[in-house]
């Protein structure tokens, strides 16, 4: 079951974008709006790199460290989630419903799907002797399926 966003969603993550970054005491800046934005209309997981050349048609000054620091800001508000993959480079994804991800061993295209049954599985009941389970996300590798139909 892939996750996607919906005609409707966009537009409700970008008014809970702005709401959360108030709350959280954080400035709403053009520049933190269009890197959320990026991440939400083009929900395809890209690394800092490509997000900053995305940005450079609509924000022609915004320096890769920005793009940084920002991803890291909003990383901290969990409103932007870090995924590592097998490559050197993090990807990035707007935070909005509890998923999971596949991670094509070909194209290294990044797929989201849900997993209910996850989801509601009860941790151990050894994990204080781990630390503390914040959240629960699944990183599964293997072929996606436009690469397995070729």
């Amino acid at each position: 079951m892939a996750t996607t966003c919906s005609q409707e969603q966009p537009k409700q993550m970008m008014e809970q974008f702005v709401t959360a970054c108030r709350d959280a005491g954080l400035k709403v800046t053009h520049q933190r709006t269009e890197i959320y934005r990026q991440l939400v209309n083009q929900p395809d997981h890209p690394t800092a790199e490509t997000l900053h050349k995305r940005l450079l048609a609509t924000l022609p000054t915004i320096s890769l460290d920005t793009v940084y620091r920002t991803l890291t800001t909003l990383e901290e508000h969990q409103l932007v989630a870090r995924i590592q993959t097998a490559e050197s480079q993090a990807r990035f994804e707007a935070v909005y419903a509890p998923h999971h991800h596949l991670i094509c061993s070909q194209c290294k295209r990044v797929v989201d799907f849900q997993w209910p049954v996850v989801d509601t599985l009860e941790p151990p009941a050894d994990v204080a002797q781990w630390g503390q389970i914040d959240s629960k996300t699944i990183v599964m590798y293997g072929v996606c399926k436009s690469c397995s139909d070729h």
